[in-house]
């Protein structure tokens, strides 16, 4: 699949000849916004998630040793063995059905970690949805994601999807059935932003808040999540961007060449623009004038079918 242009949407699952390959979609946020804070100290958010055509990769197989084998490999890095989520899903999977099971399971990352587009609970999803898979277990998306909401607060909305409002510490999930087809230009910047720390840095604006939602939730009653998506709303902005000044000044600059306004994709660092027209001639020029002006690595994705 070409790197810097994923417009189609791959299969779910994949056969191969000794196993199972499983796409794990990266996501953007059409909005985030912050309710307040829980007692048990997570904030409580309202967010709009869609999948896109990005995705890394994980192709489970018999295992060559005792348990689970984990190994990692792509352009970019991922920790190994039980440091990753990947390994704990496919644990806590078989643990609930009483299961032992020699595998080895591969990851292919290509979703830069630390980019606010929810690769490592992507990964964690496509464990467990790729085990149902593989090993016959027959498990529906309830059970699925009751499994998943225990492995983190984004993983649920990847059992589900494509687009889902999400509440809670993200793992109450209502799912969008408005037929939202876009095309987007994904910036990747070399930047890897701690989303403890910009949640840690952040500061409430419940006014604001209050003004957000409900215009929000006035556009999906009236099924237009295009005018929530030119709303720009993202909450944790000002936090991640006093955090990692470069990132205020990458947004500045790409806006400057005449793309935006550029969205921040969860805590960042990500960005994204949705093109109106879904026109992929103009993503391809200002592609371009992102490498060649600001060096700024950036690839075209669309909303994910599934």
């Amino acid at each position: 699949m070409n790197n810097e242009h994923q417009t189609t949407c791959a299969e779910q699952f994949e056969t191969t000849a000794n196993g199972l390959l499983i796409h794990a979609p990266a996501k953007i946020n059409l909005s985030l916004l912050i309710a307040g804070k829980r007692p048990d100290g997570f904030h409580k958010i309202e967010t709009i998630m869609a999948k896109v055509t990005f995705y890394d990769e994980i192709l489970i197989e018999p295992g060559e040793k005792s348990g689970i084998e984990l190994l990692c490999k792509g352009p970019e890095w991922a920790p190994a063995g039980k440091e990753n989520l990947i390994y704990s899903a496919a644990q806590m999977l078989l643990d609930t059905r009483g299961m032992a099971a020699d595998l080895k399971i591969t990851l292919t990352k290509n979703i830069p970690a630390g980019s606010g587009l929810g690769s490592a609970s992507s990964d964690a999803a496509a464990t467990l949805l790729g085990l149902n898979e593989y090993l016959e277990l027959g498990l529906n998306t309830q059970e699925l994601s009751k499994l998943a909401s225990y492995l983190g607060s984004d993983v649920s909305f990847f059992i589900n999807g494509p687009m889902a409002l999400c509440t809670g510490r993200g793992e109450k999930i209502k799912k969008l059935d408005e037929n939202f087809n876009f095309l987007a230009l994904l910036l990747l910047p070399d930047i890897s932003v701690s989303t403890k720390r910009v949640y840690a840095n952040y500061t409430h604006n419940h006014s604001l808040y209050k003004a957000l939602s409900e215009r929000i939730n006035n556009h999906i009653r009236e099924n237009r999540i295009d005018l929530v998506v030119r709303m720009c709303a993202n909450m944790l902005q000002e936090s991640s961007f006093g955090l990692v000044s470069d990132l205020a000044e990458l947004k500045n600059k790409a806006e400057l060449l005449g793309i935006g306004p550029l969205c921040l994709s969860g805590s960042g660092a990500a960005m994204f623009y949705i093109f109106d027209d879904n026109n992929i001639t103009t993503a391809q020029v200002y592609k371009h004038k992102l490498k060649e002006t600001i060096d700024c690595r950036s690839i075209i994705v669309s909303n994910n079918r599934w």
